[in-house]
């Protein structure tokens, strides 16, 4: 019997051209990847933004992928959860909130708002109604929040300025130029602020404020502004002296002028009056502990 040996000539070629295939592979592999990060090395990004813009880009063909299946299906508010949901497993959740401006105000307030809600996907927080929630709080006067992605928010805070302390049946508070409370205060922590009191005062603030600047140089001296009857007002010294202005805008800044008038020539404030009564100005009553009460008329600067 004949026995044909066959030589395996053929298969020995084609691993030799495989594996020099694969090589070639390898070889154009690693230059592609060596050009690569050539390329990534010289642009001015560094990995981390890098990787902000990738996750971007996938969670921007999430968004395609879930505005088409909201139009063909009508599922809107499934749609923006469903994103929502892969923006944030994709690290877009608040996880930092970083409050800017804050002095008076107890930071802790903010973190409060800004964190106290039960989906913190970056992509529905509502930053308008945050900031209305935010515009709530004692001491803001103004605030703008703005997102800073992946997971921060940004709150700048303009605060409430204290203005002057208003007296309460129980309490004192502090207020700022408009009347707005801020938060209760001391009796020893007024120092130099002007005590306002009496029904109806806390609304009157800007209209105290038009008055006192009729005679700057007397506003250091004044310690308090009572709200009398919802019409006038009392003023009361830091020498404990008081002055009864009369009713009416105008009236009451023209007794308070030729107050001030008079206490620069008079120099009735540290005087032996304890009371001005102006209610019936130019006339100017004076009341002196143990005498009868005596009348200045500022018209002619004489008394009566």
């Amino acid at each position: 019997m004949t026995q044909t040996i066959r030589r395996n000539g053929t298969g020995v070629r084609r691993q030799a051209a495989a594996q020099g295939r694969a090589g070639q592979v390898r070889k154009a592999r690693a230059r592609t990847s060596g050009l690569f990060d050539r390329i990534m090395t010289a642009l001015p990004f560094t990995q981390e933004q890098w990787h902000r813009f990738f996750t971007v880009l996938i969670l921007a063909v999430a968004l395609v992928i879930v505005v088409v299946i909201a139009r063909l299906s009508g599922a809107t508010t499934m749609a923006e959860q469903y994103f929502a949901q892969v923006a944030a497993n994709a690290g877009f959740k608040v996880v930092n909130v970083v409050p800017r401006g804050t002095v008076r105000l107890n930071e802790a307030r903010i973190y409060e708002v800004a964190l106290g809600r039960e989906d913190l996907s970056m992509v529905l927080v509502d930053l308008d109604a945050l900031r209305t929630e935010l515009l709530a709080l004692n001491w803001v006067a103004d605030a703008r929040v703005s997102r800073q992605l992946p997971d921060t928010l940004v709150i700048d805070i303009i605060e409430r300025e204290p203005h002057a302390v208003l007296r309460r049946a129980d309490r004192l508070v502090l207020i700022d130029a408009t009347g707005a409370e801020l938060e209760p205060i001391a009796a020893s922590s007024v120092g130099e602020m002007l005590v306002i009191s009496g029904e109806g005062a806390q609304g009157q603030v800007q209209a105290l404020d038009d008055l006192l600047d009729n005679a700057p140089a007397l506003v250091p001296l004044i310690k308090g502004a009572e709200w009398v009857g919802n019409r006038r007002w009392n003023l009361t010294f830091r020498t404990d002296q008081q002055l009864a202005l009369p009713e009416g805008e105008d009236r009451a800044s023209a007794a308070l002028i030729s107050f001030a008038q008079a206490d620069g020539v008079h120099r009735l404030v540290g005087g032996e009056v304890v009371r001005f009564d102006m209610r019936n100005a130019p006339r100017m009553f004076l009341s002196v502990p143990g005498r009868a009460e005596s009348e200045l008329d500022l018209h002619d600067g004489e008394d009566s």
